[in-house]
């Protein structure tokens, strides 16, 4: 086997590409003496979860992924981020590489909700490597990538968020059934609505609970004070019911 060494310096956002785009700065260093022609890499991205700490919020917006914190002791499990294939070209030594790796907003995905559900911090990535090495003083000599070879990487979350905003500023993505779209597509067109955020904002102000008036009260009066009877004159008896004798 072919003894190479791998290393993430660095990781940053590719300000041109098409889609969202994450390029992770690798080192490789091959054993003293070894001349390689050409590395054909395979690379496996997977978030580590249990190598960082979450706030009260954080927690509560990872409960769809991992439940409550109370079973997290066994429910951190890693998820699977991204595979990307990378053709290396020769060197002797030491070289540095650039490994692009496209990225979803889908919050459908686990790989998307869970760096959107942080506040601040990093993202624990490890990433294990595989391939096939060509190297060898004279011809070629064919080996495979050891499959323990691997490297860490802290993913700070703004450059998530920095990267996202550029492609998607002030939004985000939601998947829905193909008839379900084809139901918005309709109400769309019957409104002559003129975006899909116009579309999604008539149904909700038209499901929002209606306000009615307040019922009209009716005035309380006050009854007046009974007045006590007049004194009788000297010399009469009142009766009981206001009368004299």
């Amino acid at each position: 086997m072919t003894g190479l060494d791998f290393q993430c310096t660095g990781v940053r956002a590719d300000g041109y590409a098409a889609g969202p785009t994450l390029v992770f700065r690798l080192r490789i260093t091959a054993q003293p003496g070894l001349q390689v022609h050409a590395l054909a890499l395979r690379c496996q991205l997977r978030i580590e979860p249990a190598r960082r700490r979450y706030n009260d919020a954080e927690a509560e917006r990872l409960g769809d992924l991992f439940g409550e914190r109370a079973r997290w002791g066994t429910s951190l499990n890693p998820i699977q981020f991204a595979q990307v294939p990378l053709m290396v070209t020769g060197f002797t030594g030491e070289t540095e590489v650039d490994l692009p790796v496209p990225c979803s907003y889908d919050l459908e995905v686990a790989a998307g909700r869970y760096p959107h559900a942080l506040e601040d911090g990093e993202v624990p990535l490890l990433m294990l490597f595989s391939g096939t090495a060509f190297s060898g003083p004279s011809g070629f000599q064919v080996s495979p990538v050891p499959w323990d070879r691997e490297a860490t990487c802290r993913l700070p979350v703004q450059v998530w968020r920095d990267m996202m905003e550029q492609h998607f500023p002030g939004s985000g993505w939601l998947r829905l059934r193909r008839d379900t779209l084809d139901a918005l597509l309709a109400h769309r067109s019957r409104h002559a609505l003129p975006s899909w955020e116009a579309t999604v904002q008539s149904l909700l102000d038209a499901s929002a609970p209606s306000v009615s008036p307040a019922p009209a009260t009716t005035p309380v009066t006050t009854p007046a004070p009974a007045t006590a009877p007049a004194p009788a004159p000297a010399g009469l008896a009142a009766t009981a019911d206001g009368g004299v004798r």
